[in-house]
């Protein structure tokens, strides 16, 4: 059957056999004819194109128009490939599977996709599905039913050789047998290393948590540090009362202090703890060797000894751990003993500097005070009476002398404006003057002048008045000096620090270690992780050489 040829279709083409009958192989013996089957007519050669090929370019067309990706139309060469086709571009491999029945991007088995040597007796996928319709005689995709073949000539006998399909189905079963093979022996070979590396030693380790551990025993307590704070002059013992939590450092430091070779140091030599942790019936992983040195102790001791500081509520928690409950309980009250003495040391030379510079300060007030007030004493007792009630008394008396010689002086004035005035009472008025003018002189000089070895009365007065303002001074600088003491004093006991025990040590009646269980959960967690790490970097290693 022909269609009218289109004037843009026209070429030259060779006229060609199909490739289809060109793969068919021959058969071997007579083939029944089947008188039924249509006989297609030839296909015409020349210039025009036939209708297969206008079919063709027509499917090419629309597959193009499909918008396929540079991967899919990839994808469908390779299978055209695997099946044996020969498509003169990607979209007529495209278009070759389809007309085989062959979806070119689905995702396919892996073993579907095995094809058999290219040589061999048996040809392709697609050799094999264009051989099968040609050998009962008919053309390519008619359905045929079985046809009977004539007696005689020993054809009927069955063949020693495999067909096609056999062939492939007994290949495709040794491919899946040889990947259960290797998929079986890479399972034993995983279980072997599991029980190499994980499950042996998480067995050894159980095996000693449960049968070989010595039982162990540990003391729990908790204590805190509290400091005092000064209540001022409203009570006298306000400095003595503790009212708040001390500072993190000081139980950061006491708990460094309980943590250290010294107090593992101070307990051996108080409660023999490198003897207690060398007795024979503690197991060899738990137990100090004889002759120990400090290290190796210490190492003991670390693992024994738990102290734990909680910032949010002031408590420092410590376990002890002994192969005897009542020696964890006496370790236990000897460290909280070294705690608490530790702690009173803590702000013991603070307290001391700031009292002595406030013992030494108010001293030195004390002496000055004594020197100042015993100089004072010694120019009243100079002085016999007070130079100051003596000068006083003197200038009284040196007013009422001026008040007088005025008076006088007024008087002999008036005196002699008279004409011929009186001369007894002149001689008189002026000897007046003169007295009183000479006790004014004398009454000055007594007060402001100095005899041989003597200080005049107003130097005396001026250094007792001096004396008095250094006894003013140094009473201030003593007040000041008993004011800073008693501050000092207070500040000293506001910084004392004092040990509470929260919580007391108690020794245990039942064993708290080794926790059997738990520890063997853990060794296997350990165990699996570090096969894990490790095959995982095998798996890198080998990755890395062979790419």
């Amino acid at each position: 059957m022909t269609t009218k040829p289109k004037a843009r279709k026209f070429r030259v083409k060779r006229s060609t056999p199909a490739p289809d009958a060109a793969a068919q192989p021959k058969p071997t013996g007579p083939t029944p004819v089947d008188t039924a089957a249509p006989q297609e007519p030839p296909a015409q050669s020349g210039e025009v194109s036939s209708a297969n090929e206008v079919r063709g370019e027509l499917d090419i067309d629309a597959i193009r128009r499909e918008g396929l990706t540079g991967r899919q139309l990839r994808m469908a060469r390779r299978v055209a490939q695997k099946y044996g086709l020969a498509p003169t571009s990607d979209f007529d491999a495209v278009r070759l599977l389809r007309g085989k029945g062959i979806d070119p991007f689905q995702r396919s088995n892996m073993l579907e996709l095995v094809v058999p040597p290219q040589g061999g007796s048996a040809g392709g996928p697609g050799d094999r599905r264009a051989a099968l319709p040609a050998q009962s005689g008919t053309a390519p995709g008619r359905v045929q039913l079985p046809q009977t073949l004539p007696a005689g000539g020993g054809i009927n006998l069955p063949s020693t050789e495999l067909s096609p399909a056999e062939r492939r189905q007994r290949e495709i079963g040794d491919i899946q047998r040889d990947i259960s093979r290797r998929r079986r022996k890479k399972v034993g070979l995983l279980m072997v290393r599991l029980a190499f590396f994980v499950l042996i030693p998480t067995f050894a380790a159980g095996y000693y948590f449960y049968n070989v551990a010595t039982p162990m025993y540990a003391t729990n307590s908790q204590f805190l540090i509290i400091q005092s704070e000064g209540g001022g002059g409203a009570s006298p013992l306000g400095g003595l009362l503790p009212t708040q939590f001390a500072t993190g450092q000081d139980s950061i430091a006491t708990q460094a202090y309980l943590q250290s070779q010294d107090a593992m140091q101070r307990l051996d030599a108080d409660k023999g703890f490198k003897t207690h942790f060398s007795n024979p019936e503690i197991d060899p992983i738990q137990r100090l060797e004889e002759n120990a040195t400090n290290a190796e102790a210490y190492k003991i001791y670390k693992k024994n000894v738990k102290i734990g500081y909680d910032p949010t509520e002031g408590v420092i928690r410590m376990e002890i751990v002994a192969a005897d409950p009542a020696v964890s309980a006496s370790f236990s009250q000897s460290l909280i003993g070294y705690a608490e003495e530790r702690v009173n040391d803590l702000s013991l030379q603070k307290r001391e500097d700031g009292m002595r510079d406030a013992r030494i300060a108010f001293e030195e007030a004390q002496a000055k005070r004594r020197e100042v007030q015993e100089r004072l004493i010694k120019l009243q007792v100079e002085n016999g009476v007070d130079p100051q009630a003596e000068i006083a008394a003197i200038r009284q008396q040196i007013t009422q002398y001026e008040t007088l010689l005025i008076e006088k002086q007024l008087a002999l004035a008036a005196l002699l404006d008279n004409t011929r005035p009186n001369a007894a009472r002149v001689e008189g008025a002026r000897g007046d003057v003169r007295r009183l003018e000479d006790q004014l002189r004398i009454l000055n000089d007594r007060l402001n002048s100095a005899t041989e070895g003597e200080d005049s009365l107003a130097q005396r007065a001026v250094e007792l008045q001096l004396a008095q303002a250094d006894l003013a001074a140094a009473d201030a600088v003593l007040q000041a000096a008993q004011t800073s003491m008693d501050q000092a004093r207070t500040e000293a006991n506001r910084q004392v620090r004092y040990l509470t025990t929260a919580v007391e040590p108690v020794a245990p009646d039942e064993p708290t270690y080794p926790r059997a269980f738990e520890n063997t959960i853990l060794a296997f967690l350990i165990f699996a992780g570090i096969y894990l790490m490790l095959s995982l970097t095998a798996s890198i290693l080998r990755e890395q050489v062979t790419s």
